[in-house]
């Protein structure tokens, strides 16, 4: 009988688990956050922290299925679920991720030529660099191609100008990926994707103030900003096409289908889960079961929607290992995976009574504060990455297929 496989890849579990025991520090999986965590509110990991980063960054388990001729492991998508569950066996979580990982190399990949794959890939496979995007305008949301900030060719260089909203961490960022006009007579014919470096004169990030008390995003402005000529990725006037795909990984990120192993990812939802909560807060009746019929009820049922997710997400990344990539798939699994992370936002809430109201202060707890926080956070997931009706648009024409509607005359 054909053995598919099994004998290579328990040998592979094998030596996934061997490596990990001799290199994650145990003190970290005592930690409730992640390293990846950390360096996204802004501050370097130290310690022990830095060594287990460093030391997945080297062996590629960061970016487990990226070529190794690039940093990365070159593992079978079947090898990288199993390096997942060896993680999550003994409390490890990826130390690299990031925008570089979940959204600008996967397409880097497909449409970056060799020179710009070798500069940026292995920034990314190790962690070294941060990465932002630089899509959205104020005048240039859900309507992206409208965009207006423009590259105009100097011969040896483009100059850049105009302003970007909404930039995820532009004010920590080394490198931005950026949609410009190169061309005013075309609208998503005149779009180039162009990689700009951050630290270039003329380029300033301003960070936004949230609901949440946090400065995730900015207000990006390029002022006669000059970019390399050779960091124009894909054709001229080609960025469109690009952004595209690009846009299909963003979507499954922000769903919480995340294609690397351990990674938090914008899909992560942190602190206790939602039955410890009830657990802890309401208690249970004599029968092991929550006092709250109700309560009860519509918990059940957003566990059942959570885990119907989780599965149609690991079908529909098993239907892609002919590496074809994320499809238009990726606007179902946004719009559930959003909807799915504010009813759990909000069963939290609801959960911790009036300890669900705390913002700071000796009388609540660091999860409490937490979990408010990100339930006001998690209102912008119906919109980050394209709204809910521009994902039900892609998914009418791209999935099933109907037409257009036209408004009459």
């Amino acid at each position: 009988m054909a053995d598919f496989g099994g004998a290579e890849l328990e040998g592979f579990r094998a030596e996934a688990r061997e490596w990990l025991e001799a290199n994650f520090p145990a003190s970290l999986g005592l930690e409730t956050s992640t390293v990846a965590e950390t360096e996204a509110s802004g501050d370097k990991p130290t310690g022990e922290a830095a060594l287990w980063k460093e030391r997945v960054g080297a062996k590629g388990y960061g970016t487990p299925t990226w070529p190794t001729a690039y940093g990365g492991a070159g593992l079978s998508r079947a090898e990288a679920k199993i390096l997942s569950e060896e993680m999550a066996r003994i409390g490890a979580s990826n130390p690299i991720g990031g925008m570089g990982v979940i959204m600008f190399g996967p397409t880097l990949l497909e449409y970056g030529n060799e020179a710009q794959l070798r500069q940026h890939i292995p920034p990314i496979v190790k962690g070294d660099l941060r990465w932002c995007q630089g899509f959205s305008e104020p005048g240039a949301g859900s309507d992206l191609a409208g965009l207006q900030t423009k590259a105009v060719d100097m011969g040896d260089h483009w100059l850049v100008s105009g302003s970007k909203i909404w930039t995820s961490g532009a004010h920590l960022a080394d490198w931005c990926f950026c949609l410009v006009r190169t061309d005013q007579s075309k609208k998503h014919e005149g779009i180039s994707f162009l990689l700009i470096d951050m630290k270039s004169p003329g380029v300033e990030a301003r960070p936004i103030l949230l609901i949440n008390g946090t400065t995730p995003f900015c207000e990006t402005f390029f002022t006669d900003v000059r970019v390399p000529k050779e960091n124009l990725m894909g054709p001229l006037n080609g960025g469109w096409t690009i952004a595209k795909r690009l846009l299909q990984h963003e979507r499954q990120g922000i769903s919480g289908v995340n294609a690397q192993p351990g990674a938090a990812g914008p899909g992560h939802v942190p602190g206790p889960s939602l039955e410890t909560l009830a657990r802890d807060y309401l208690g249970l009746a004599e029968d092991g079961r929550l006092a709250d019929q109700d309560l009860r009820t519509r918990l059940t049922k957003h566990l059942m929607e959570a885990q119907a997710f989780q599965l149609t997400g690991q079908r529909a990344a098993a239907e892609t290992r002919s590496n074809s990539g994320p499809s238009a798939v990726s606007s179902v699994l946004k719009n559930v995976g959003s909807q799915v992370r504010q009813e759990r936002a909000e069963l939290a809430v609801e959960i911790l009574g009036a300890q669900g109201l705390g913002w700071s202060g000796e009388t609540y707890s660091g999860d409490e504060i937490m979990t408010t926080r990100a339930w006001l956070r998690g209102k912008s997931g119906t919109i980050a990455g394209g709204s809910q009706e521009i994902q039900y648009n892609i998914i009418s024409k791209r999935i099933l297929g109907l037409p257009e509607v036209t408004k009459a005359r």
